[in-house]
Parts: C-alpha cells; sequence; structure tokens
C-alpha cells in the first residue's frame, strides 16, 4: 500500500443513546480515515480537483439495477453508487487498519437499540432528496421496507424478497412514529442486523424512490434506478456500459468524477488489453501471471483482505457425497497452497475456514484443510470407494469474485484425479449461472461452486441453515444439522457482538468436523489502476465508493 495525503472532514450528528462503544467505532474510523495508507495515493499530484470520467473494465455483466432485486458482488459495485442504505460501512479505512469496516450512519444519521435487542429506531437523515426530487422520509424507508417483506402492501416484490429475506426474518412490524423516525420491532433479538443492512451480495437494503416504484411498476424500475447516492443512472447499453454521472444535489461529500462507467470484460486478457490501450483506467480480477507485468509498466496494484470465501457446497442428497468421511477426504486432496502461488501468483491466500478473515469468527484451521493426499485415499477407501468414483462439478465461467474458476476448477480437477476421484465440470456464464446455482444442486452433481462471505459471521446461516435449502435459500447443497441450526440460533439471538462471535465460532466448528463446506481460497480482491487514478482505497469488503476517487 502507499500513503495516502488527502482526508476530507467528515461530520455527522451521528446519536445513538445506549450505544457508546458504536460511537467510538464510528469516531475511530473517521481517525483512521484522516491518517492511514490508502491504495492509489495523491502523491505529488497536489490537492484532489473535480472532473473526467473513470472507465472501469469490470469482470461480468452487471444484474439489473433494482438494488434489492439484483444479486452478486459485481452488481452491488454499481448499485451503491446510486443507492444508499439506513446504516453504511465506511469504506475509506484501507484493509490494513480495519480487518472489518466500520459501521457509519447512512441515511439514518443516527439509531438507537432497545437493551432487548428488539427494537430499532432510526432517525432519517434531513435534507436528502432522491435523483428524481423526492423527498427522502420515514415513508419513503417504510415503503421500501414493506416492498421487501409485507405480502400485503400493493408494491410487496416476491423478487427481492426472497433476495433478502435473510435480513427481515425476524422484522414483526415497521412503524413510522413520526415523519423523520422508523422503528423495526423484531420478534427476538437480532444481533446481525445493523451489519446486514449495507451487505450486497445477495440483494442489498439500498432505498429506491418510491415515486419511481410506483410510476415504472417492480418490474421496470430497473430501467431507470433513482436513489440517492453520490451518483446519478445516465444509460446502461447491455453488454457494453452501464455510465453514471455526478449528483450534484448529493447529501453528502460530492463527487470530484463527473462520470463513471463500467464496462462489463469478461474476458481476462481483454481487460488487461483495455487498460493498456488507455481505454479503462481500473480493471477487476487482472489475470494473475499479468500483474506483475503491470506493476512494472508504471500501473498501481491494490488490494485488500475481503471477506470473500471461494468454495465448494457438496450435495447432501448425492448417495456419495452424503458420506462425510468422502467430504473429509476431499477437503485433504486439495492442495489449496499450491492453487493460490502456482496458479493464482498469490493473489489469493489458501482458506483455512468455512467464514472468511475479514469478519469476528474466523478460526483458522489447518488440520481439517491442509493437504494429504494419503489420508484422503485413506479416508475414501474406509468409506467404500478404494479406486475413488466419478461426479460433476458446477461452477461458472466468470462473475464477481469468482477470480478464475474453470482454471481454479480444473486445477481441483487434477488434485482430485491423484486420489482417484474423477470429476466432470459444468461450466455457465455468470448470470445465468446465478439463477442455476440458486435451484440447488441436481442429481448427479456432487459440488456447486460459489464465492461470497460478509462482514457478518451471520453469513454461515445464510450459507448452511437447514431453513434456507435450495430452491427457497442459498443453502445449495441442502445440508441440514440440527446441532448447528441450534448454535447459530443462539448467536442471532445474543444482545452483544462478543457473545455472537463465540457462538459463531462454535458454528464455525461443527460445519469444518462434518465438512459441509469445502473453502478453497480468500482472494485479495486486485485491482489495477491507471496512475492518473487517485484516492481508491481497498477496504475489508467486496465493493469500494468512488465519490473521493479523483483524475490527476
Amino acid at each position: 500500500m502507499v500513503l495516502s495525503r488527502s482526508c476530507s472532514r467528515r461530520t455527522s450528528a451521528f446519536r445513538r443513546s445506549g450505544a457508546r462503544a458504536l460511537a467510538v467505532v464510528f469516531a475511530l474510523s473517521v481517525l483512521a480515515a484522516c491518517g492511514g495508507p490508502g491504495n492509489a495515493a495523491s502523491g505529488d499530484a497536489g490537492p484532489p480537483r473535480s472532473g473526467g470520467t473513470l472507465a472501469i473494465g469490470i469482470e461480468s455483466e452487471v444484474d439489473i439495477l433494482d438494488p434489492q432485486r439484483a444479486g452478486g458482488w459485481v452488481s452491488w459495485r454499481v448499485n451503491r453508487q446510486i443507492f444508499e442504505p439506513l446504516v453504511d460501512e465506511d469504506l475509506s479505512v484501507p484493509s490494513g487498519q480495519a480487518a472489518v469496516p466500520p459501521l457509519r450512519p447512512g441515511l439514518a444519521e443516527s439509531w438507537e437499540i432497545s437493551p432487548d435487542g428488539k427494537v430499532y429506531t432510526f432517525h432519517i437523515r434531513p435534507n436528502v432528496k432522491f435523483h428524481d426530487g423526492t423527498p427522502l422520509d420515514a415513508a419513503a424507508v417504510e415503503f421500501n421496507v414493506r416492498r421487501m417483506w409485507d405480502k400485503s402492501f400493493e408494491f410487496y416484490d416476491a423478487k427481492a424478497a426472497g433476495q433478502t429475506t435473510f435480513v427481515w426474518q425476524h422484522l414483526e412490524s415497521v412503524t413510522t412514529p413520526d415523519r423523520m423516525t422508523v422503528r423495526f420491532t423484531m420478534t427476538q433479538a437480532f444481533e446481525p442486523f445493523l451489519r446486514l443492512l449495507p451487505q450486497g451480495g445477495s440483494g442489498s437494503t439500498g432505498i429506491i424512490s418510491p415515486t419511481a416504484v410506483r410510476t415504472y411498476g417492480n418490474d421496470n424500475v430497473a430501467e431507470h434506478p433513482v436513489g440517492t447516492g453520490p451518483f446519478k443512472f445516465v444509460d446502461r447499453v447491455r453488454g457494453q456500459r452501464i455510465t453514471l454521472e455526478r449528483n450534484d444535489d448529493y447529501w453528502g461529500d460530492k463527487p470530484y468524477l463527473d462520470r463513471v462507467v463500467f464496462r462489463p470484460l469478461p474476458d481476462p486478457s481483454a481487460r488487461v488489453a483495455a487498460l493498456r490501450a488507455n481505454e479503462v483506467d481500473m480493471i477487476a480480477v487482472p489475470p494473475p501471471d499479468s500483474v506483475e507485468s503491470l506493476q512494472q509498466a508504471g500501473f498501481q496494484i491494490s488490494e485488500g483482505a475481503p471477506p470473500h470465501v471461494w468454495y465448494l457446497s457438496f450435495n447432501m442428497a448425492d448417495p456419495t457425497l452424503g458420506n462425510k468421511l468422502v467430504r473429509q477426504a476431499i477437503n485433504l486432496a486439495i492442495d489449496r497452497q499450491g492453487l493460490a502461488t502456482n496458479l493464482l501468483r498469490d493473489t489469493v491466500k489458501p482458506a483455512y475456514d468455512v467464514q472468511a478473515p475479514a469478519n469476528a469468527a474466523y478460526v483458522e484451521n489447518t488440520a481439517a484443510y491442509g493437504y494429504d493426499p494419503d489420508k484422503a485415499k485413506q479416508l475414501l477407501a474406509q468409506a467404500g470407494y478404494p479406486d475413488g468414483f466419478e461426479t460433476t462439478m458446477m461452477t461458472s465461467v466468470d462473475g464477481s469474485g469468482q477470480i478464475i474458476p474453470v482454471p481454479m476448477a480444473e486445477y481441483i480437477q487434477q488434485d482430485l484425479a491423484k486420489v482417484g476421484i474423477r470429476i466432470k465440470l459444468d461450466t455457465t456464464e455468470w448470470i445465468s449461472y446465478l439463477t442455476k446455482w440458486a435451484q440447488g444442486t441436481p442429481s448427479g452433481v456432487g459440488w456447486a461452486q460459489q464465492s461470497w462471505g460478509m462482514t457478518t459471521p451471520y453469513w454461515l446461516y445464510i450459507a448452511t441453515s437447514s431453513t434456507l435449502q435450495a430452491p427457497n435459500g442459498p443453502n445449495v447443497g441442502r445440508y441440514s444439522n440440527p446441532e448447528l441450526d441450534k448454535v447459530m440460533a443462539q448467536a442471532m439471538a445474543a444482545t452483544s457482538e462478543a457473545d455472537a462471535a463465540g457462538l459463531w465460532k462454535q458454528a464455525n466448528r461443527i460445519v469444518t468436523d462434518d465438512a459441509a463446506i469445502a473453502p478453497i481460497v480468500n482472494d485479495k480482491a486486485p485491482y489495477v489502476l491507471s496512475p492518473k487514478v487517485r484516492d481508491f482505497v481497498s477496504a475489508s469488503e467486496e465493493w469500494y465508493d468512488l465519490n473521493r476517487v479523483w483524475l490527476s
């Protein structure tokens, strides 16, 4: 990382009675943001200046521009520039300074939580307008929540509800005590709630203009996205570009950039070629073998430690994969360090826990996930497969957080062949793969690959809860463990983050012992930037802020 000399002052009327600890965290995040390392330095370019268009080469096509319906990190990286949640993460803090991004006020300038953890009261930020001029108030927030949660609501959207169900699962009621106050009452304490509000991997709680939804309808509002964020939608040509422009009426610090253009370039070599030809100023997911040469050519490398795990979900209904010994053998037969170093050139780290490092419940377990092919063969023989077996692995060909999925799957294919496990690859384009993956692992498929993770350990519940089995949830392997469900329920109902983290670590151990998931690598999420891109920060998250980025 390199040092950044620029620092914008951030002020907030951050009020939260009975929550001094969170207020201190927010204050520390401001100090850290104003004095720590960034990833694209101001250097000697002078003070930040306004103007210019930032072109970003992204790794796949983007899902729809409806933040509550859209899936995938690559989509939220675009949508979060347009839309904002009630509570946000401070992404001005580089990953080297914070393993988990501090929470900060978003469209709620403050909030209170009742002592029993069941009632959340949010005070809406005043004088904020949507891009279409609609004022932000409590009624607008209530409209959005009911769209995602209340089946009796006129504008209830089953697709948005399906994507965000894990956020609202314990919501009992939403009320507006006054014009600028929204109150959520839960059926039980729900410790992950605040951390879930800024998430965007599978749907998000980004707030949409109610006027836009009423005008265009649930199915068409994505073609006319209207939020409150620092950038406004201009146009979209599928397969070519999404263009945003600065929101000059933004309530917070105004962006320096005039425009941002996201260009989907699924072919990694095409992204590199576009960067070298000055057709884009920044690319995501550079080919691992290109990073060193790009750096030598004067391009900047920005990487972090996001909550990312590239993993396999085993098909528990498959007669072979339903055997724990087989699943344990697969975990031991994969050379994670070799894959990270030899194929991915250390742009990733081997994954030694089902959780990603960027949350409070990470527990490294090299014993379960170390490379031991001899023991893998012993376990296979013990399970009744001394000569191995055949199965199929589902994976995408591209996508957000997917790195280079097909070569990675082929590397795993070669490792498993050494212990007698012969796999066929079933590959699909990213957006189509998300739909296919969400249906769950079908007969004949041993496991499906995915990349996910969150800054809250609650992600483990999403991936493994028996109540969220596909096709009604993201537990695509349809894993079920009553002991795990009990511990995770206790973690969710905890009233302190420390108590919750201890219980989530216990849940991690259960999943590890049962070999329900095979974590493979944790991505460093490298970006390559032109020398003229300034003050881009890689925080401990899978997305980024662009409103402080500028061009020299």
